[in-house]
């Protein structure tokens, strides 16, 4: 699931680069449709999350508008059009991109112009069949769950799961034969946020990639976050951190090491969280005599939430939480969803990560027979 996920989010997005050059970049667009020549156009940025922050605009004028600027390297942007529903995702850099479109199907906008262009519409085309594949069987899952065909959704989940195999296995030999683009750093970004492959194969791609790929700010951002995977891999000693307790003292997970401590990631506000909090507190009955400590870090943004829930769930063990949602501890501990937990031995060493339900337990009961 979390590979077709990663998929459908590639897919809808549109990127165009060219070789740099003294000009800065210039966008030129045609957009289709009854649109007033006073409709805005607005060039938006992206924040750190891929998400629209702040913009430059302009105005239609027979159905055409144009950006010209400069930037240091490529950068995702998008184009909102006054009026329209979506947008037209493209990457910026030095050379001219052309966008032609109709307002009532920006997703289905043509960016041309620039290389990148060419290796995006290549990835495109693949993902489009993949991703077709994947409707028709969603199709037929929801035809045979309300036929209650039992057989048939077992074989639906059975071309499922081949799907998604062979979703990772294109996007893989895609990042690998091309190194220069934008898009294969995109890929691998996702990847990661996915955890899609082992943290080394993932390494091995983003090592395969140009250096000027690699010193983009996404590729930066792809190796800190290798360089933090690493840090918390299994065989690895656990990072040590301090943050206040509800009562405002500070804790140190140093501090309540045990023989087998189980450091949680969770929330007040995650559901799934607090599905599996009662999982967690009998295992802690269960083994805390033996040796089994459990430090909880709350990602909560509300102080009072974070209290109730512990007092509510009946988590009697060690809390602490900077009240900052995804904060410093979790970028330590490469956390950027949860649940998410890791276990140590007596060592602080890390010997398994993210165990729940019953493979939770039967770990610890491994580690204090």
């Amino acid at each position: 699931m979390k590979q077709v996920v990663a998929l459908v989010f590639l897919a809808v997005l549109a990127f165009s680069c060219k070789e740099p050059s003294a000009g800065g970049y210039l966008i030129t667009g045609v957009i289709a449709g009854d649109l007033a020549d006073t409709t805005k156009v607005y060039l938006r940025k992206s924040d750190a999350d891929l998400q629209p922050a702040g913009s430059d605009s302009t105005v239609l004028s027979k159905g055409e508008f144009s950006f010209r600027g400069a930037l240091e390297e490529p950068q995702l942007h998008y184009i909102f059009i006054e009026g329209a529903r979506g947008g037209i995702p493209l990457i910026l850099e030095d050379g001219e991109v052309k966008i032609t479109a109709h307002k009532d199907s920006l997703n289905a906008a043509v960016v041309s112009g620039t290389p990148q262009n060419e290796a995006y519409a290549e990835f495109l085309e693949g993902s489009r069949v993949l991703a077709k594949r994947r409707n028709s069987i969603n199709a037929e899952m929801r035809s045979a769950m309300m036929t209650q065909d039992s057989a048939n959704m077992n074989a639906l989940r059975d071309e499922f799961f081949e799907l998604q195999e062979e979703g990772l296995a294109f996007e893989k030999t895609f990042v690998e034969s091309h190194p220069d683009a934008v898009i294969s750093s995109l890929v691998i970004n996702r990847m990661m946020q996915m955890q899609s492959l082992p943290i080394p194969e993932i390494t091995a791609l983003y090592e395969g990639l140009s250096e000027d790929m690699k010193q983009t700010g996404i590729g930066q951002s792809i190796a800190g976050k290798l360089e933090s995977a690493k840090r918390t891999s299994i065989g690895s000693r656990a990072p040590d951190f301090s943050a206040p307790t509800p009562e405002g003292q500070p804790l140190s997970l140093n501090e309540v090491l045990g023989k087998v401590t189980l450091v949680d990631f969770w929330a007040a506000w995650c559901r799934p969280c607090r599905a599996e909090n009662p999982n967690v507190v009998r295992v802690y009955q269960k083994y805390k005599d033996k040796g089994l400590s459990i430090l909880g870090v709350s990602l909560d943004r509300n102080a009072d939430a974070w209290k109730k829930a512990i007092e509510d769930d009946g988590l009697d063990w060690h809390h602490v939480s900077n009240v900052r949602y995804f904060d410093e501890i979790a970028e330590l501990y490469n956390v950027s969803a949860i649940p998410a937990s890791f276990i140590l031995d007596a060592n602080g060493v890390i010997v398994a990560k993210n165990l729940r339900g019953e493979a939770l337990e039967a770990k610890i009961a491994e580690l204090l027979p």
